[in-house]
């Protein structure tokens, strides 16, 4: 079971065809949306949650361990990038070129919208092992598939791994 934990308790967990879902459909939304260093090493850790290449069954990250920033205002640009992303996934931006009818994923980003709202990233713990760095942050794009890839993890983007 993957778990994507909010910072009160409450956790999203997610069967490994759920968690694919889940992943593509906001690599498809953060794509659109980056445009700050910290969009840049979300994205990237999206890129980590990756199954095709982490494992089947353990990903996922707690949004308590996310480095939010320093100040008040990086913390709340964050936290603003993160639900503008969910909002354009829930828009179901570009599912139309998914290979499969997204099942559930509307719950899901609703149930994790939700989470990411009620969250204070002024009561993070950051653990420096989750978010990657500024040096790790996915820049690169897939030009086939039109989504950030996973450089400098690996040189393929979250649909090229799964052989989309």
């Amino acid at each position: 079971m993957n778990i994507f934990e909010g910072g009160d308790g409450r956790c999203l967990e997610m069967t490994n065809g759920g968690t694919t879902v889940f992943v593509d459909v906001l690599m498809l939304a953060v794509s659109a949306l980056a445009h700050e260093p910290w969009d840049f090493r979300f994205a990237a850790l999206l890129t980590l949650q990756d199954q095709s290449v982490m494992g089947r069954g353990v990903v996922g990250f707690g949004l308590a361990d996310l480095d939010w920033g320093d100040t008040p205002q990086e913390r709340a640009a964050a936290k603003g990038f993160l639900l503008r992303v969910l909002d354009l996934a829930l828009s179901r931006h570009r599912w139309e070129e998914l290979t499969y009818e997204p099942p559930r994923a509307q719950a899901y980003l609703s149930t994790y919208r939700a989470m990411v709202e009620d969250f204070d990233p002024a009561t993070a713990a950051p653990d420096a092992g989750v978010l990657p760095g500024p040096q790790e942050a996915a820049m690169a794009s897939c030009v086939r598939h039109r989504v950030l890839d996973a450089l400098p993890f690996w040189e393929a983007c979250v649909f090229c791994t799964a052989g989309v």
